[in-house]
């Protein structure tokens, strides 16, 4: 068979990416960030799709240059039709039916979350997960267990029932005082705190599911108390309420893990989305591999944030079922899996 040459593109939310994929061999990834939100303290998504519109031809440019292989050697254009911003979706979307359309070479949706999970079957020299297997996928919007038995077969099994803990993460930092986007920065702070200090309620919702409303809650009462008795109480203990805080996070989400696994027998466990690039989960992780038998598999940093690798690995596969779609193909905000 030939090579199969793709173009992949991602804009769901404030990151323009593009990557060209030889088969699953990943031969650029480019990744353009927008500055601009941070100083509104979250994604505005008026000014994200006015970026993506600017930064969507250079960063196709740069990944063709980085693969070395013209325009004209491509095989189909992948994209992120959803879940995501409305605005910043239909770039991406217009500009990979143009681009296809004028090379006469198919196109193939992507569901934004199944490409962070496939983001796992890379070509790298580490294995890939075997099937089935459980896929903890965490991000600023979204948290769920999935029972992942096939490249397009996978079932939800828990999900949040209000707040992604990415979001958890986020808020506990604006209440901080920390920058945006708050959640590397608590996980930079936690590394020289003590987890074990402060105690935050954790919610105790049945099955698979979670709850991270009443731990953003118990977070900001815990701290209205405490400001008020020292309204220094934030600078003398900030390296602590971080580990705190991102312990209540870290035991919420694999409390579940461990239920799922166990319950389902499975002992192959991987994670994916933004917040998989937390220190603090991957070594929970490891920690619980080594006592239960996992075998733990850990994106890279440029593969747990938004990008379009993660696309273009999921169009492969669906390149190989003859997967497109028309022309008419429109964007959708919600997931539809």
């Amino acid at each position: 068979m030939e090579d199969i040459y793709l173009l992949a593109i991602e804009s769901s939310c404030d990151d323009t990416s593009a990557a060209v994929l030889k088969n699953n061999e990943l031969l650029s990834n480019v990744i353009a960030s927008q500055a601009v939100h941070a100083q509104y303290g979250g994604v505005v998504p008026e000014l994200a799709s006015r970026a993506h519109q600017q930064n969507i031809i250079p960063v196709v440019t740069a990944a063709l240059q980085d693969a070395h292989i013209d325009k004209s050697q491509l095989s189909a254009v992948a994209f992120t039709r959803g879940p995501g911003l409305l605005g910043s979706l239909l770039v991406g979307v217009s500009f990979a039916k143009a681009f296809a359309y004028a090379l006469d070479i198919p196109l193939i949706e992507v569901d934004h979350l199944q490409g962070h999970i496939l983001s796992h079957f890379i070509k790298k020299d580490t294995p890939a997960p075997k099937f089935p297997f459980l896929c903890l996928c965490v991000s600023g919007g979204h948290t769920q267990i999935l029972k992942v038995n096939d490249f397009f077969n996978m079932e939800v099994i828990g999900t949040t029932i209000d707040d992604a803990a990415g979001e958890a993460f986020d808020k506990i930092a604006k209440i901080l005082g920390l920058p945006y986007p708050g959640g590397p920065y608590v996980d930079k702070l936690a590394k020289d705190g003590n987890p074990d200090t402060f105690r935050f309620s954790k919610a105790n919702i049945p099955g698979y599911n979670y709850s991270f409303s009443g731990l953003k809650t118990s977070f900001l009462y815990f701290l209205r108390d405490r400001l008020a008795e020292d309204e220094h109480f934030i600078e003398h203990h900030l390296n602590d309420l971080c580990a705190s805080a991102q312990k209540a996070i870290i035991d919420s989400l694999t409390k579940k893990l461990i239920l799922a696994a166990k319950h389902l027998n499975i002992k192959e466990i991987a994670i994916a989305g933004g917040v998989s690039a937390n220190h603090g989960l991957q070594e929970e992780l490891l920690r619980l591999a080594k006592q239960y038998g996992w075998h733990v598999h850990i994106p890279t940093l440029k593969l747990s944030t938004d990008n379009a690798a993660m696309i273009g690995i999921a169009g492969y596969y669906k390149f190989l079922r003859h997967d497109f779609c028309g022309i008419d193909a429109i964007p959708y905000t919600n997931s539809q899996h």
